[in-house]
């Protein structure tokens, strides 16, 4: 009998180990780590570096976890943590660190129907994810390390909403950065941000892996993208509908996007884009060109795959700019130039800057080609008059030619770019034995 009462103690202990979590009661009230350690029953207690969270933690909707200077650091169990109502951090004078406990223990969170998320000033390492669905959720100036794909595939997944991930770093982590699925309709707002050398687990996806968009505009603003290994073989940012699941629309504008498998790919339909202004260099970590390295794909199953590109500059990749399938590709009209500069993309000794693999027209009007040769371009853009079944690269008149090189202040980008008087595009680096007026970020200088 005694054996008996032993034994449904034990049982009974394993249950409440197992079963043992903390949910708030969701009565409007405000929780902060230090109120949960008196409260959770030892689901949240002091620890040797700071707050430890034991079990499964949910913050009920209606009542909000605060993050404030007191919080230095919350150590993670196995756990998942439930954000239904809000989190905000007034965190100022310290970065607040949420750690996985060790190397097997990574914790996740979800935030699901959340309001007034606002993710300030933290640290974040060895989690296994943080899933958003339908909420209102701000990450600013948070780092982001080491995360497994355990609970997801990205640091950050999105479902059916779009959050702001602003002025954040994501370094080392095992999947994607950021990711929406092909079933939900996501537009995040990704501004300002470092994307060092994620994927690490060295899976088919990019750094920036999304799908369909809502209603807002997905816009990738600002950000540097890239890997530090030539060996990794990991795609910079992808923008993909492939079931036509509502109307996508993408600004992406300013990035510096270099080293990666390739840049930016956009495949599918109903994708409206507009690529401006960013910089597509060295994306050639691939060893087979057939399956990468492209600075700029468009891959369309219908017309509707749309993209529309002004005053990049994409050189020292595989391919250039590659156009697949379908397409409604404008790198500029005659009545609207496009300012790109493509040069020097290539492949087994060969250039090409530009690749119309459909049988799509394009209009490529007013960009500079690293040459004022007509025959030169020519020869590094593949087309209708490499093979009759692909459409036609209109490229003339280009930067340069018969005397049309004047660029007008308001298309030159503002990043030490050196052009002549005329307009002619010299270099990031003023050469040596040039004399003369040049322009550098919109004022005339005299050498």
């Amino acid at each position: 009998m005694k054996k008996l009462v032993i034994l449904i103690s034990l049982i009974a202990g394993l249950v409440s180990a197992i079963n043992a979590q903390w949910v708030s009661p969701g009565n409007g009230t405000t929780y902060t780590f230090s109120d949960l350690v008196d409260i959770t029953e030892g689901v949240v207690t002091v620890g040797e570096n700071g707050f430890v969270v034991n079990a499964d933690l949910t913050i009920s909707t209606g009542d909000v976890l605060e993050i404030n200077n007191q919080t230095s650091r919350v150590d993670f169990g196995e756990v998942l943590v439930t954000i239904n109502g809000s989190m905000v951090c007034t965190n100022t004078s310290t970065r607040t660190k949420f750690y996985g406990l060790n190397e097997t223990n990574h914790f996740s969170m979800r935030f699901e129907n959340a309001t007034g998320c606002n993710i300030k000033k933290m640290y974040f390492s060895d989690g296994a994810g943080i899933k958003v669905i339908e909420s209102d959720v701000t990450f600013d100036d948070v780092k982001f390390v080491y995360f497994t794909r355990d609970y997801c595939n990205a640091v950050i997944d999105v479902f059916n909403c779009d959050p702001v991930i602003k002025d954040c770093y994501f370094m080392l982590n095992h999947g994607s950065a950021i990711s929406s699925p092909a079933n939900g309709q996501a537009s995040p707002q990704i501004r300002n941000c470092q994307f060092d050398t994620n994927v690490t687990d060295e899976v088919n996806t990019p750094q920036i892996n999304l799908g369909p968009g809502g209603n807002d505009t997905i816009r990738i603003v600002g950000n540097e993208i890239y890997t530090i290994m030539a060996e990794w073989y990991v795609g910079g940012v992808s923008v993909a509908d492939l079931i036509g699941n509502g109307s996508t629309k993408v600004l992406l504008k300013d990035n510096i996007i270099r080293e990666n498998r390739y840049g930016y790919n956009q495949q599918g339909q109903t994708i409206s884009s507009v690529i401006l202004g960013n910089y597509f260099i060295d994306n050639n970590h691939e060893e087979n060109p057939m399956n990468g390295g492209s600075g700029i794909s468009i891959y369309g199953s219908s017309t509707n795959n749309k993209a529309v590109m002004r005053n990049n500059v994409i050189t020292g990749n595989l391919w250039g700019i590659t156009a697949i399938y379908y397409h409604d590709i404008d790198l500029g009209t005659e009545d609207d130039w496009g300012y790109n500069e493509i040069h020097d993309n290539g492949n087994s000794g060969v250039i090409y800057d530009l690749y119309n693999n459909s049988a799509c027209d394009l209009t490529a009007v007013g960009n500079d080609w690293g040459t004022m040769v007509n025959d030169e371009i020519e020869n590094h853009i593949y087309h209708k008059t490499d093979d009759p079944s692909l459409g036609l690269v209109t490229f003339y008149p280009f930067v340069g030619c018969e005397g049309i090189d004047e660029i007008p202040a308001e298309n030159m980008l503002k990043d030490n770019r050196i052009y002549t008087i005329e307009g002619r595009y010299l270099g990031a680096k003023l050469p040596e034995n040039y004399k003369g007026v040049y322009l550098l970020n919109g004022k005339k200088y005299v050498k």
